[in-house]
């Protein structure tokens, strides 16, 4: 028989990002100094915000673009060309064009992401076996009943795990986010660590956070998947 689409599965993955992201501000807040607390909480909304705004693309992307090879093979590799981008570089050309500030991190960030959400959304719905295709057929289901009901849920490990691919690497390339003034962590290692003559302390703090945040936000998410499919762990 069909599955049926968990209603609470992005739900469920938004809660599990947004706890992460107030435990990291509790827990690391007493680390950095006064003043400073506020920045795993800012790269945590560097990182939700990148993030979510890449799976609203990828995802719909690669559901219309999933039976159409050409189609597929342009998007995938326009998005694998825009990875091979170097950091600096596209910070400094969407601060050429949004202006300084979050919303230039946010964008690149995101564009990061979103080839690797759309690769394993592909992946995953690609993956779906031809016989639960059929049977849905069979059972007279609209092609938008058998994407709602049949390939997206079998889909979601799949896509769930290029999110957690897409976070763990947003956290790191984020903290060159201080360089466009978006702050978060790199403004602990870069403004009070590097130009401090290489100070030791902010530099290690500020790693040893981005490490444990990219760690607290894997395993929410793996949370978040075991949640939204219960029937993997039978």
């Amino acid at each position: 028989s069909a599955v049926k689409m968990p209603k609470s599965v992005y739900c469920r993955a938004v809660i599990g990002l947004f706890a992460a992201m107030v435990i990291l501000t509790l827990t690391f807040g007493t680390l950095v100094p006064p003043g400073m607390a506020i920045m795993p909480a800012v790269l945590g909304l560097l990182v939700g915000l990148s993030v979510g705004l890449a799976m609203v693309i990828a995802i719909p992307l690669a559901i219309a673009v999933r039976r159409r090879r050409v189609a597929a093979a342009i998007t995938t590799g326009s998005a694998t060309v825009f990875y091979t981008i170097p950091s600096l570089a596209l910070f400094a050309i969407m601060v050429s064009i949004v202006g300084i500030g979050r919303l230039p991190a946010v964008l690149a960030l995101a564009g990061y992401a979103v080839g690797i959400v759309l690769r394993n959304t592909l992946t995953g719905l690609r993956e779906v076996p031809s016989a639960a295709l059929e049977a849905a057929r069979g059972m007279g289901l609209t092609s938008r009943q058998t994407l709602t009901r049949v390939e997206l849920p079998l889909a979601v490990p799949a896509i769930l795990a290029g999110v957690r691919l897409a976070t763990i690497e947003t956290v790191a390339i984020g903290t060159i986010a201080a360089f466009v003034a978006a702050g978060g962590l790199g403004s602990l290692i870069y403004t009070h660590g590097i130009q401090r003559d290489l100070f030791l302390t902010p530099i290690l703090v500020g790693s040893v956070i981005a490490v444990l945040m990219a760690l607290i936000l894997d395993r929410a998410l793996v949370l978040a998947q075991r949640l939204a499919t219960p029937w993997t762990r039978r």
